[in-house]
């Protein structure tokens, strides 16, 4: 399967171990990746903040780098940016009455995937080959978790790494309080509900907390790190790549 990866901002300018973790995970499995160099911003942000009109040119865009037939999947390692573009762009296009644009949408909205989704559900794998022998918990994203319907899938993939000790996060579908420009807008209440957050993930015990979303984890880590917890922070695409022990 010829596979297309949508990298995304926050992994493109904050995580690249994120992506190349994801390109790791697909080649293993025996895929072939590449790396649209046209791509750039979904236009969440700009979408999110109420500027639908200054996000239909990204969207545009990202039809046009993506919607190429020669690729079978779009996939990205954050649940937050698919859902954008299957849920968020057929609304704005819809908005301006562009039916063209909203049948090109539609088209490509079914071929781009989140990374766990299209591995457990599209490609029906459990165990990639991953070894990590550490206690982990997982937190299920908000958009993973309620726009894309995803699941159980990253829990699956991840019961089956070899060594992993996968530990239940208490109150786990409880929002961590990051929601994008949320957390600017409304910091003490998003500081709030990262307090709660860090309690449930340090009474599991667990040396790594890991999500689908890097937004969500760069809001985590950072407060597990300010409270020098010593508990990391990782991408659910990195413990599948690595092959410890």
């Amino acid at each position: 399967m010829r596979v297309a990866l949508f990298i995304t901002c926050v992994n493109d300018t904050l995580f690249p171990e994120t992506g190349r973790a994801t390109v790791a995970v697909l080649e293993r499995l025996g895929h072939e990746v590449v790396f649209p160099l046209e791509q750039t911003c979904c236009g969440q942000m700009h979408a999110n903040s109420g500027y639908g009109d200054e996000a239909l040119p990204l969207v545009r865009r990202f039809v046009r780098v993506f919607g190429e037939a020669a690729y079978d999947a779009v996939v990205a390692p954050s649940g937050s940016c698919v859902a954008m573009v299957r849920e968020q762009y057929p609304a704005l296009v819809r908005e301006v009455g562009d039916d063209e644009l909203l049948q090109a949408v539609t088209a490509l909205a079914g071929r781009v995937f989140e990374l766990t989704q299209f591995v457990a559900d599209e490609l029906g794998v459990r165990d990639v080959g991953a070894s990590f022998p550490h206690r982990v918990t997982y937190h299920p994203a908000c958009h993973s978790l309620r726009a894309l319907h995803v699941g159980r899938a990253p829990l699956e993939l991840l019961r089956a790494v070899r060594g992993i000790d996968l530990v239940e996060l208490p109150e786990a579908e409880s929002c961590c309080g990051f929601g994008g420009t949320f957390a600017i807008k409304n910091a003490d209440t998003s500081a709030a509900m990262l307090t709660d957050k860090l309690r449930a993930v340090l009474d599991t015990g667990a040396e790594v907390v890991c999500a689908a979303d890097n937004s969500c984890l760069l809001h985590i880590g950072g407060g597990l790190s300010r409270q020098r917890t010593g508990v990391r922070a990782m991408h659910v695409a990195e413990i599948l790549a690595a092959r410890e022990g």
